[in-house]
C-alpha cells in the first residue's frame, strides 16, 4: 500500500494555546516567529496546521462548511448579472434591483478574500480564495478546471508564500499537465484586479512561449470574470503585449453600490499585465508586484534562469523589504539544456536551510508535488487520487472507471520502458515521483551501466536512503587535536555516513618512529579528490571530494561498502585538509589521493600522518619519484592510471550496485554519487569529483590488482596456470 508523505497535519502549538488565541482572534496573517508557523488565516483564528515540504502553515478554523452535493462543485452565475458587463451597467440599475444581490456579491468577495469551506467526501476542506477564483471564475481550455487535491495543496503552499514577509515566492517541481500555467494566470489576473499601481509580468523559455502564455490564458481570464471583479480595461478588449486597467474592481459596499458616481471621477487602478522575450536582463530596473516564471527548467543556452533571477529577485524588493513575490513553476529539461541550473535553484530555496534573515540561499520556497497526486486519468470524482490499484472500479469526474492505481500504471510504463534508458529517462523528467527522477539526466554518452546505476537511485528512494544516510560532522574531542575524533550527527554537516565503526575499531592509530599508520588497513580505505587553492577568482571552483569504501575482511563490517561521501568546498583549504584527517583518524584507514594537487599530502606529513597516504600501487617503491617517496599519492597525468580508475568503478557497478541475482540490492546509498558516475566523461574528468575520488577508493582497496609483476617472474615463465605452496609449518608459503 502507498502511503503519502507530501503533507501531514500536526500538532507543534498546544492546543489549550490556539483555543486561547483564537478567543481573543489574535492569530495575524503571516509568519508567527514565536511558534514557527506561517498564519494563512485572515479571521484571526486557526484549525489544522499542514507540514507541505518541512513549511509548517496554519489554516483558518473551520466554519460554515458548505455540504452542497459532498464535493466540489462550481456554482451557477446568476442569468441575471450575467447580462451585465461592467460597473457603470450595473449603476445604471434600478436600486432595488442592485439590493436584491449586494449579499450575493459580498459574499462572493469574502470567499476571495477569506477562502472557502465546502465538505468533500464528508470532509470539511478548506481552499484558499486564490484557489476558490481558479474552480469557481476562470475558463480554460477545458471550461472550468476541475478540483483536484494536487492543487489545493499547492494553493495552500502558495498562500504561504504570499503571506511569509521572508518569502520571494516558490519554486515548483512539477509534472507535465498538472495546470500551472492556468493557475498562476489565474492568480495573475486575480491579484492584478484588486492592485493599484502595480505591475505583473510573465517569463518562460521562450518570448513566444510568454506571449502565447498571456494572449491564451490571461487575456480570456480577464475577460470572463464576472463585472463585479472585472475593472475597466484600457485598448483592446484583447491586446497583445499589455493588459492595463484603469478603474477598479475593489470590494463592493452598500454606499458603493448605490453610488452614481461618473467614469472620469472613479480613481484608477493604473495597473498592468505584460510580458517579456526570454534574457538574462528581462525586467531589469522594473518593480513588479508579481513575477510568473513559466517552464524556468527548459531555459537553454545562451539564457540562464539563474543570472534572470540575480536580476528579477530585485524587481520584488525594496531594501531589505519583500514587496512582491514570484510564482515560478516547470518540469526540468536534461542538466545540460537548462534543467541544471533550474536543478540549483531547486536545491537553493530548500526552506530547511535558512540564512541568520531566514530566507534561503534563493529567496524562494521549494515545493514538489509527485506525479501521483497529479496524473490525469487517476483522479476520482472528488478530486483525490487513486494511488492504489481499487477492489472495485471508482468513477473519476468524467464518468470513467479507474480500475488500476496510478503506482501500478506508472510502474507499468516503467517496467516497459527499460530497454531504451533515454526514452525512460525522458519518462521521469516528465512524471516523476522523486526529485531524483525530475532531474535524470540524458545518458548518451555515459561509459558505465547505466541501468544498474539508476535501478540503485530507484531503490534508494524507495526505501527512503535518507534514513540510512546520516548528514554530520567529524570533531576532536574537547578540541585536542591528533587526540580522539568523534562524530557528531548535523544537518548541516558536510559529511554523509552510512556506517561507523564499532567502538573497538574508531581511532585505531598504530604509531613507529614518531610516524601515524592506520590500524584498520584490513577494513578499508579512502579515495580523495583534493584541491590546493582556496579562494577561485570566480568565487566557484571544483569541490573537494572523499569516499570511504570497506574491504572483505574477518570483521563483522559490510563489505565492499561505500560508508562515506563528502562533497563539499569549505571556506579555507586548510578546513578541508583537517575535515580529510579527522575521517582517517576516526576510521584508521588509509587514503589514496592524487598527488597532481599535493597540499592535503603535505598537511598529512607535517602533522605526521605520512603513514596514512598510500603510495601508487602501480609502482614498486624503488621506481618512485622523490616526491611520491615523500607525500605518496598518485597521478592523474597517465592514461594508463586514467583506464585503470574508470575500469575500477566500471567493475564495481557491474557487482554491487543495482539488483543482484538474488533480487536484493545494492548498499551504495549515496545518490550524489551514483549520478556523477551516470555522467561521468573520461575525457572531462575533473568535472566529476565524485566520480574521482570514490574511484580512487575503489583502486585503494583492490590495491593488489595493480601490483606490478617483477622482471624475474616474467622471465621466468612457470608452464602451469597454477600456484603451488608448501604447506610445512603454519602458514602456507608459496613456493617461488
Amino acid at each position: 500500500m502507498y502511503n503519502q508523505d507530501l503533507y501531514k497535519v500536526i500538532e507543534p502549538i498546544k492546543i489549550n494555546t490556539i483555543k486561547r488565541l483564537n478567543k481573543s482572534k489574535k492569530w495575524q496573517y503571516g509568519y508567527n516567529k514565536e511558534h514557527d508557523v506561517i498564519v494563512i488565516s485572515k479571521t484571526g483564528e486557526i484549525g489544522e496546521i499542514y507540514d507541505i515540504q518541512n513549511l509548517k502553515i496554519a489554516l483558518p478554523k473551520a466554519k460554515n462548511v458548505f455540504k452542497g452535493n459532498n464535493r466540489w462543485e462550481v456554482q451557477e452565475y446568476p442569468k441575471e448579472l450575467q447580462r451585465i458587463k461592467n460597473i457603470f451597467q450595473w449603476r445604471d440599475l434600478p436600486i432595488d434591483f442592485q439590493n436584491k444581490w449586494h449579499e450575493y456579491i459580498d459574499e462572493e468577495f469574502n470567499k476571495r478574500e477569506y477562502g472557502y469551506w465546502f465538505s468533500n467526501k464528508g470532509v470539511p476542506t478548506y481552499i484558499t480564495g486564490t484557489h476558490y477564483m481558479y474552480l469557481q471564475w476562470t475558463k480554460i481550455d477545458v471550461g472550468k478546471p476541475e478540483f483536484r487535491e494536487a492543487n489545493r495543496l499547492f494553493f495552500i503552499f502558495w498562500e504561504a508564500c504570499k503571506a511569509d514577509t521572508r518569502c520571494y515566492g516558490m519554486c515548483y517541481l512539477k509534472n507535465r499537465r498538472s495546470g500551472f500555467s492556468f493557475m498562476a494566470s489565474s492568480e495573475t489576473v486575480n491579484l492584478a484586479t484588486i492592485s493599484s499601481d502595480s505591475r505583473y509580468g510573465i517569463l518562460s523559455k521562450s518570448g513566444g512561449d510568454a506571449k502565447k502564455m498571456f494572449t491564451d490564458k490571461v487575456v480570456p481570464i480577464s475577460v470572463n470574470y464576472p463585472f463585479f471583479f472585472k475593472p475597466i480595461q484600457d485598448g483592446m478588449d484583447r491586446p497583445k503585449t499589455e493588459l492595463a486597467f484603469r478603474v477598479p474592481a475593489s470590494k463592493f459596499t452598500r454606499k458603493k453600490l448605490l453610488s452614481k458616481q461618473k467614469s472620469e471621477e472613479l480613481e484608477g487602478l493604473d495597473t498592468t499585465i505584460d510580458w517579456k522575450n526570454t534574457g538574462d536582463n528581462s525586467y531589469d530596473g522594473e518593480k513588479l508586484a508579481l513575477l510568473v516564471h513559466d517552464e524556468a527548467g527548459k531555459w537553454e543556452r545562451p539564457e540562464n534562469i539563474l543570472n534572470n533571477w540575480r536580476v528579477t529577485k530585485t524587481t520584488l524588493r525594496l531594501g531589505s523589504r519583500v514587496i512582491g513575490k514570484c510564482m515560478m513553476g516547470s518540469t526540468s529539461n536534461s542538466l545540460d539544456k537548462g534543467g541544471g541550473n533550474f536543478k540549483k535553484l531547486y536545491n537553493d530555496s530548500n526552506v530547511t536551510k535558512r540564512n541568520r534573515n531566514g530566507q534561503t540561499r534563493s529567496g524562494l520556497y521549494s515545493l514538489f508535488i509527485p506525479m501521483e497526486w497529479n496524473f490525469e486519468g487517476f483522479i476520482d470524482s472528488y478530486g483525490l487520487p487513486v494511488f492504489n490499484t481499487p477492489k472495485k472500479p471508482i468513477k473519476d469526474n468524467y464518468g470513467q472507471y479507474i480500475d488500476v492505481g496510478v503506482i501500478e500504471h506508472w510502474e507499468n510504463e516503467v517496467e516497459g520502458l527499460k530497454g531504451d534508458q533515454d526514452a525512460l529517462n525522458e519518462f521521469y523528467r516528465q512524471f516523476p515521483r522523486t526529485e531524483e527522477h525530475a532531474f535524470r539526466d540524458e545518458t548518451r554518452n555515459s561509459i558505465f551501466n547505466l541501468a544498474r546505476i539508476y535501478d540503485q537511485v530507484d531503490y534508494n528512494e524507495e526505501i527512503k536512503y535518507q534514513a540510512l544516510v546520516t548528514k554530520g560532522s567529524f570533531n576532536w574531542k574537547n578540541g585536542i587535536k591528533d587526540s580522539q575524533v568523534e562524530f557528531i550527527p548535523n544537518i548541516d554537516g558536510r559529511f554523509n555516513v552510512s556506517w561507523i565503526p564499532p567502538v573497538r575499531l574508531q581511532n585505531k592509530v598504530i604509531n613507529k618512529n614518531g610516524v601515524k599508520y592506520p590500524a584498520n588497513e584490513h577494513i578499508g580505505a579512502f579515495g580523495c579528490d583534493s584541491y590546493d587553492i582556496s579562494g577561485t577568482t570566480d568565487g566557484k571552483g571544483s569541490k573537494g571530494s572523499l569516499h570511504g569504501l570497506t574491504k572483505f575482511s574477518m570483521e563483522e563490517v559490510p563489505a565492499n561498502m561505500f560508508f562515506l561521501e563528502y562533497i563539499a568546498r569549505p571556506q579555507t583549504a586548510e578546513i578541508f585538509f583537517e575535515d580529510i584527517l579527522m575521517a582517517l583518524h576516526f576510521y584508521g584507514m588509509p587514503i589514496l589521493a592524487e598527488n597532481n594537487k599535493p597540499r592535503l599530502l603535505y598537511y598529512l606529513k607535517r602533522r605526521g600522518y605520512r603513514g596514512y597516504s598510500m603510495n601508487r600501487p602501480d609502482k614498486v617503491w624503488n621506481k618512485l619519484s622523490a616526491a611520491e617517496k615523500e607525500i605518496g599519492g598518485i597521478p592523474n597525468s597517465s592514461e594508463d592510471i586514467r583506464q585503470a580508475h574508470a575500469a575500477a568503478i566500471e567493475s564495481y557497478i557491474n557487482t554491487y550496485v543495482g539488483q543482484k541475482e538474488d533480487a536484493s540490492y545494492g548498499n551504495m546509498y549515496f545518490n550524489t554519487t551514483l549520478n556523477d558516475w551516470a555522467k561521468f566523461d573520461i575525457n572531462k574528468r575533473t568535472k566529476f569529483d565524485a566520480a574521482i575520488s570514490s574511484g580512487l577508493a575503489i583502486m585503494a582497496c583492490n590495491k593488489n590488482l595493480y601490483t606490478p609483476i617483477p622482471e624475474k617472474q616474467i622471465k621466468n615463465k612457470v608452464s602451469f596456470s597454477f600456484s603451488k605452496y608448501n604447506n610445512k609449518g603454519n602458514f602456507s608459503k608459496i613456493i617461488q
